[in-house]
């Protein structure tokens, strides 16, 4: 279908590139219906009356953009559409099940992820013929104290931790593990992360979750698997050690081991990959353990050592929800509705992966990576909503809800081609300098900045 577009929508395409792609790309995955029929398959005792759990995630999300401070400033600004009172409405966010956050973050993955490969805006896979996974725990910052149980301890409330998945390839999280109890070994979980294992995937994971059941049950599922060794773990050497060549963080070296069997198990053999690096770690560790069962043909030592450091794209993930989004409504000290917030914000963070695709594919991956800035990605993002919301109501909007799938691509790669990069360069700072030691005034309380620049002079 052919879209003639007016001048002044021409001139929505060009001025608020972002938020235009990302509105059409929410209204296609996450329609009222779809969503509704999401809460539907997942809820636990909850029900809809007033109150269709659309309009809650559509709330959560302009929350979770950063184009309200706070649930309470989104309600306030469209109470009359939302047509209960705050109260209702926070009983409702108060009560949304764990299983139903989860879900929100899996089916609209499913279908994100179908829109950024349509796009061909999808990265190289970390290694051929793998669906790499990174594994890791976030736990979400202590809430305020507004619950009358807390209003007494000065101790910080933790609301809950999830366990993230995060797909490197389509550059967004795939599910999630969430659980109310902040204080939860994350071990806990990992039985859960265990059944969603298919044949194929490769698994990457930091120490915590080195456990000998776990690293087991991957394999049986047809899983493969790098991960950081745990000293709790024992092991013992089938051979001796060589040195197997350099990386750029250290000489690598490999050897075969045998880890005990659990559950009736018998023991299993793995191979162990060690980096003595170049420089020691924030802990102090001069190197690195990592265990792994691909085998050699599919991925050399020094392979596997590369393919262990592209762990930290889950954890500058996490910076980029705290600094990006607001994935951490610290109001809600509830840990349903801490946890549903923070899923809300990883869908959001995922609707920013398809505008992220939308631009590798037109302008080239080197590019976005290295020269454009999520923060301002999503700066506009969020300043540019009321501008949508005009825009949504264009005679134009109503053609673009019915486009076909490759029109629908089409549009997205039209506007991600208008975009000016300038607006969105990433500045890189270069390194900090030291503070100086601090002996002057020793004996005041404060200082006057206009009299000392005065004095300067």
């Amino acid at each position: 279908m052919k879209v003639d577009f007016s001048e002044l929508f021409e001139l929505f395409i060009a001025k608020v590139p972002m938020p235009l792609i990302a509105r059409l790309v929410m209204e296609r995955t996450l329609p009222p219906a779809k969503v509704d029929a999401w809460f539907e398959a997942s809820r636990d005792l909850q029900y809809t009356r007033n109150l269709l759990f659309s309009s809650v995630l559509e709330l959560m999300t302009l929350v979770a953009v950063k184009v309200f401070p706070s649930t309470h400033a989104a309600y306030q600004a469209d109470k009359d559409a939302i047509a209960v009172s705050v109260t209702s409405l926070y009983n409702k966010i108060n009560a949304v099940h764990t299983r139903t956050s989860r879900e929100i973050v899996r089916e609209s993955a499913l279908e994100l992820g179908k829109t950024v490969r349509a796009l061909k805006g999808q990265r190289p896979d970390l290694l051929e013929n793998h669906r790499a996974k990174v594994l890791d725990g976030n736990a979400i910052e202590a809430s305020e104290h507004r619950l009358e149980v807390l209003r007494r301890t000065p101790a910080g409330p933790l609301p809950g931790k999830s366990l993230v998945v995060y797909d490197p390839s389509l550059a967004m999280v795939i599910d999630v593990f969430p659980c109310e109890d902040g204080h939860t070994q994350e071990r806990a979980l990992l039985g859960d992360v265990l059944a969603t294992v298919e044949a194929g995937d490769l698994w990457i994971w930091d120490r915590n979750f080195c456990v000998g059941g776990f690293l087991a049950g991957i394999a049986e599922r047809g899983g493969r698997f790098i991960g950081r060794h745990h000293k709790g773990m024992a092991y013992t050497p089938l051979g001796s050690e060589r040195f197997v060549g350099s990386t750029e963080t250290g000489r690598v070296y490999e050897q075969a081991v045998e880890v005990a069997g659990t559950n009736g198990r018998p023991p299993a053999k793995y191979r162990l990959v060690r980096v003595s690096l170049k420089k020691v770690t924030r802990d102090g560790e001069g190197e690195v353990l990592l265990l792994t069962n691909l085998s050699k043909s599919a991925a050399t030592a020094k392979q596997v050592a590369e393919l262990y450091r592209r762990r930290w794209e889950i954890e500058t993930t996490f910076q980029k929800l705290e600094k990006h989004l607001h994935s951490e409504v610290n109001s809600l000290g509830h840990p349903k509705a801490a946890l549903f917030a923070f899923c809300v914000a990883l869908v959001a963070y995922n609707v920013l992966a398809v505008v992220s695709a939308a631009l590798r594919r037109v302008h080239g991956d080197d590019v976005i990576a290295q020269k454009v800035s999520g923060f301002y990605i999503a700066g506009e993002l969020s300043r540019g909503h009321e501008v949508v919301e005009i825009a949504s109501r264009s005679k134009e909007w109503e053609q673009l809800r019915s486009l076909s799938d490759a029109d629908h691509v089409g549009l997205l790669l039209k506007i991600a081609a208008a975009a000016d990069l300038s607006k969105y360069k990433r500045h890189v700072r270069g390194p900090k300098k030291p503070r100086p030691e601090r002996t002057e005034y020793l004996d005041k309380t404060h200082v006057s900045t206009a009299r000392l620049l005065r004095d300067r002079k």
